[in-house]
């Protein structure tokens, strides 16, 4: 499913959203190929919101472009069941890889049910069903909207080891802890609660940027973008913004000097591009 050539990168992005995350992610597939290329990247994931509308252009493009495209979403699970219709259930946020073709048609098979079973504001599975077509995937734990980053905030650290043996249960070696440093005091507490599950559970680390614009300096246009989505104005106070403006594609030497107390978390992103 895609090349087999040698990253010159240290870094592979796993957690991306395209202009298909629609009105959240402002990256264009032809443009995130021409920055892979530029850093060296043979490697790189899409990973949109509750959908795979933009799959086939991504793997088709990414082929044409020599990069190994790497199938994902980044779904929405409902703890509480996806057939649940209240508002104050929550939903969490996981990254799903396609590891093989089987993980692909799985994927499918998640985001459809999400859509179809579960949508509620937005297209939710639960662990039912996780579980039942949890095969050929690789999961990541996700942003801070996470479950188990949720729950490390909200200080129950018994709870989010339970969430992270169940998780790991289902995906039987294909669990990993996603941390990420954009900059966010929260993002700290969950990294260190992370790093302990990971020691506690013998559980893999990996590191992300969650990538929501291509360019530093596209983060106002991606502010904008939010607004639409939201029917906001930029100088309402009390609207949903993004806290700073690093949440672009860097460079695998920016996320390697991010993460230089933590290697295994950027050597674990090569070892997941080369599983699937």
């Amino acid at each position: 499913m895609g090349i087999d050539m040698p990253d010159s990168s240290p870094f592979v992005h796993l957690h991306l959203h395209t202009a298909y995350s629609l009105l959240d992610g402002a990256i264009r597939i032809d443009d995130v190929m021409a920055r892979a290329r530029e850093f060296g990247m043979s490697s790189v994931a899409v990973t949109d919101h509750g959908n795979m509308f933009g799959v086939m252009g991504f793997y088709d493009k990414a082929l044409k472009a020599g990069i190994k495209p790497i199938i994902g979403c980044e779904v929405y699970v409902a703890p509480l069941g996806r057939h649940r219709r209240e508002v104050r259930d929550p939903r969490y946020h996981l990254i799903l890889l396609a590891r093989d073709y089987q993980g692909y048609k799985n994927l499918i098979k998640l985001v459809t049910i999400g859509n179809l079973e579960g949508f509620y504001y937005k297209a939710r599975v639960d662990f039912e069903v996780l579980e039942e077509y949890s095969e050929g995937l690789i999961a990541l734990s996700a942003c801070l909207s996470g479950q188990i980053p949720s729950l490390i905030l909200a200080n129950q650290p018994e709870e989010a080891l339970r969430i992270a043996e169940k998780f790991a249960r289902i995906y039987e070696g294909r669990f990993y802890l996603e941390m990420q440093r954009n900059f966010l005091p929260d993002q700290e507490v969950v990294n260190k609660g992370l790093m302990d599950i990971a020691a506690e559970l013998g559980l893999p680390l990996v590191a992300s940027n969650d990538c929501h614009y291509l360019r530093k300096e596209e983060a106002e246009a991606h502010d904008v973008l939010l607004c639409v989505q939201t029917g906001k104005t930029v100088d309402d106070p009390d609207r949903l913004r993004f806290a700073n403006q690093e949440f672009y594609f860097k460079s695998g030497q920016e996320m390697a000097e991010l993460f230089h107390d933590c290697p295994e978390a950027i050597a674990n992103t090569l070892k997941i591009a080369a599983e699937c």
